[in-house]
């Protein structure tokens, strides 16, 4: 991967009101496939890269909304207050990482993700392939 110090990633939303930048590399990078998470990304999947919180900075005004998930996990959404797009969120289990949505970053040459996960709720047509991902059911 790319060298920590120099590379920034900034992600924003549909109308670039909410913006965050990323120092350096994801430390994890994942596809989703549980309900909630089609729900919020409004796709058969949600695809997102994790961040240490002391290398991401927001700008901009965001709501949150906390959600729960079916194994009891907690979750706090970021989203814009202009445009409703859910940029980043922080998982009450990590609270030292910031999830952000991979489609906010719109670099097709984002690294691939390296786990899928909640795969037994996978649309049928739809496959994660690549080297090196763990699936997870």
């Amino acid at each position: 991967m790319s060298d920590e110090a120099t590379t920034v990633r900034r992600a924003t939303c549909a109308c670039g009101q909410l913006a965050i930048e990323c120092v350096g590399d994801p430390v994890r990078i994942s596809v989703c496939h549980c309900l909630d998470c089609q729900r919020r990304s409004g796709s058969s999947f949600a695809a997102q890269a994790r961040f240490p919180a002391d290398r991401v900075t927001v700008s901009g005004q965001s709501r949150q909304w906390s959600r729960t998930g079916d194994e009891g996990g907690v979750a706090d959404m970021s989203f814009c207050t202009e445009c409703g797009s859910t940029l980043f969120y922080v998982a009450h289990v990590d609270p030292d990482l910031v999830a952000v949505a991979i489609g906010g970053f719109a670099d097709p040459t984002f690294p691939a993700p390296n786990y899928s996960v909640y795969e037994g709720r996978k649309h049928g047509w739809v496959s994660i392939v690549g080297d090196g991902i763990d699936h997870y059911g």
